[in-house]
C-alpha cells in the first residue's frame, strides 16, 4: 500500500503545484499583463473595457477573466490537497476504492479540458498525475484491500492488532 500512497501524493502534489502556479501567474497578471494573457495587447485592452453582459456592468472581461483563473487555480489546489490527504489517511483509516475512482475520474476530466483549451506543460502535468492516480486506485482496490493493512493506533501491531473483515459482510 506505500506504493498507491506515494502515487497519491505525488499526484496531489502535482495539482497543486499546477494550481499554486497558475494562481501565482494570475497574481502576477494583474499589475503587468505578460502571462495568462492575448498574445495581442488590444484584445486584453479590450477586455478590460468591455463590460461582461452576464454581470449587467458589474464587471469588465477582464476582470471577470482573472476571477476564473483564480477559481481555476483554487479547485486544482484543493483537488490535490484532496489527494494528499487520501494517502495521508489510507492505511490507518479504512478509504473506499470508489473515492480513488472519483479521483480518476476528476483527473481524467481534467485531462480533457487540458487537451481540448489548454497548453502542453498543464497537459503533461496533468496526464501523469492521472496516471498515477489511476495507478494508485487499481493497486488499492485489487492488489491490497484496505481492511488488511489497518496501522494500529498504539503502533504495536501484536498489542493492538485489527483483524479484518471477512469479505461477505459475515461477522
Amino acid at each position: 500500500m506505500r506504493i498507491a500512497r506515494f502515487l497519491l501524493g505525488f499526484s496531489g502534489s502535482i495539482f497543486v503545484l499546477l494550481g499554486l502556479l497558475h494562481a501565482l501567474y494570475t497574481f502576477l497578471d494583474i499589475g503587468r499583463p505578460r502571462r495568462l494573457v492575448p498574445q495581442d495587447p488590444a484584445v486584453a485592452r479590450a477586455m478590460a473595457e468591455s463590460q461582461l453582459r452576464l454581470a449587467r456592468g458589474g464587471t469588465t472581461m477582464w476582470r471577470a477573466w482573472v476571477g476564473f483563473n483564480f477559481s481555476h487555480s483554487l479547485g486544482a489546489v484543493l483537488f490535490g490537497m484532496l489527494c494528499i490527504g487520501a494517502a495521508v489517511v489510507i492505511g490507518a483509516t479504512v478509504v473506499p476504492a470508489w473515492i480513488l475512482l472519483l479521483f480518476v475520474l476528476i483527473a481524467v476530466a481534467y485531462l480533457g479540458l487540458s487537451v481540448l483549451y489548454w497548453f502542453r506543460i498543464p497537459t503533461a502535468g496533468i496526464a501523469i498525475a492521472t496516471a498515477c492516480l489511476l495507478l494508485a486506485w487499481l493497486m488499492y482496490a485489487t492488489l491490497g484491500d484496505a481492511r488488511l493493512e489497518i496501522i494500529p493506533p498504539c503502533g504495536k501491531s501484536d498489542l493492538c492488532a485489527v483483524s479484518p473483515a471477512p469479505r461477505d459482510g459475515r461477522l
